[in-house]
């Protein structure tokens, strides 16, 4: 009733600004963009072999987990991960697999950690789309690189960015929602947790005390318990696959839960949303699904 399509429709060709606000920015549509970054040396040039050379020993920071689950509800906290510093070539010999674990490595630091951890890596990409940037009248507020194993999955959750996701090497898998979906989607607040090692290399689950509780999303969307979320038999997610060299526009509010292929590679843009009345319709539809639970 609002627009949406059964499949995320595809673009042969990057749309030109006006086209793309009017197109989907505003009507808060997602879209896979094709030959978007075909010009980018990094789809050729980043490989293992080459990110070794080039970022090498320096010490960056890798999100560790024992099930693949970082920034996830589990055993009623929201966990976060251990967040290890570590050489980035001890990072890539665990994702090449020439180093076993039995834990799961995924480079995913937010915090525009392109531009502030691997800063050799961006001259190979851009440092912002210029159609998007024309598009919004902004730059974007961070850049972030993310790199890991198969086993690392992102929760489902939603930005308060207009987010541009751009794959370089393997694929990406997400499952969307449209805000429209919220009164569908489970919300509770959780007490914050991290994972942190003890002596014996087993992880164990440590409550942030002075932190406040985390609004999130309890539910696996790929395996929903309906016994305890019945509502959520009535969103409708969409699914797609992001291939190298495409991009994905993720609109603002969107709930999206993401998997990926193993040592796959991206880069994504975020720019600041407009806090507008599609907002404030998004926060009137959260306060009467919350109201609504509450009678």
């Amino acid at each position: 009733e609002l627009g949406w399509t059964e499949s995320v429709p595809y673009l042969d060709r990057p749309p030109s600004p006006l086209e793309f606000y009017r197109e989907w920015v505003s009507p808060n549509k997602p879209c896979i963009i094709q030959n978007a970054i075909s010009h980018w040396p990094a789809l050729k040039k980043w490989t293992a072999a080459y990110l070794r050379e080039v970022v090498g020993s320096k010490v960056v920071s890798v999100a560790v987990t024992p099930n693949g689950y970082a920034d996830a509800v589990f055993q009623d906290r929201f966990v976060m991960p251990e967040e290890r510093q570590m050489p980035f070539m001890d990072f890539l010999d665990i994702v090449e697999k020439k180093v076993t674990s039995p834990n799961v490595f995924y480079v995913q630091k937010q915090c525009s950690n392109l531009t502030e951890e691997f800063p050799e890596l961006v001259c190979d990409v851009q440092p912002d789309i210029p159609w998007m940037s024309e598009a919004l009248g902004k730059k974007p507020d961070a850049v972030n690189f993310w790199l890991g194993e198969s086993a690392a999955v992102t929760s489902l959750h939603k930005d308060h960015y207009e987010n541009l996701y751009c794959v370089i090497s393997g694929e990406k898998h997400f499952l969307l929602h449209p805000p429209s979906d919220r009164p569908f989607i489970p919300y509770d607040l959780y007490q914050p947790a991290t994972y942190q090692v003890s002596e014996d290399g087993s992880f164990e689950i440590v409550d942030e005390k002075s932190a406040d509780k985390v609004p999130w999303i309890p539910l696996d969307p790929l395996n929903p318990n309906l016994e305890q979320y019945p509502e959520y038999a009535q969103a409708k997610p969409l699914q797609c696959t992001v291939k190298a060299g495409e991009m994905l526009y993720l609109p603002s509010l969107w709930f999206h839960h993401v998997q990926q292929s193993h040592g796959c590679i991206a880069v994504n843009y975020w720019y600041d949303m407009e806090y507008d009345l599609k907002y404030s319709y998004y926060q009137l539809l959260d306060c009467l699904t919350k109201t609504v639970k509450v009678l």
